[in-house]
């Protein structure tokens, strides 16, 4: 074996052992968000990373992730909250969520 080739198993079983962990790490966000939710439909879109009106802001969050920024205005009888997702310049993103009194009301691509 030349010195080129005696690489290629190391290669193989870093790889393998990268999707054994990712595998792993998936059931066990699954489980987790089972656990929170409890709903099949809910954490399948949630793993898909999808968007719906009415889908509390913990659940974006559980979707999206934090967001990048975040503006919040707060009136007399609601809070409105826009979450700020994929920055491509100052004060301009990929996407904004909009949130009323800790619900998704709508977004902007």
């Amino acid at each position: 074996m030349d010195a080129n080739t005696n690489w290629i198993p190391l290669i193989i079983a870093v790889l393998v052992l990268w999707a054994v962990i990712d595998i792993i790490r998936r059931r066990l966000r699954r489980r987790a968000l089972m656990a929170k939710y409890g709903d099949k439909r809910i954490v399948d879109a949630i793993l898909r990373k999808e968007v719906w009106q009415g889908m509390s802001q913990e659940m974006l969050v559980d979707s999206r992730g934090a967001p990048e920024d975040q503006d919040e205005t707060i009136y007399k009888t609601k809070t409105k909250r826009t979450y700020k997702y994929g920055r491509t310049g100052k004060n301009r993103f990929r996407e904004r969520i909009y949130i009323e009194n800790g619900s998704v009301v709508g977004w902007k691509d």
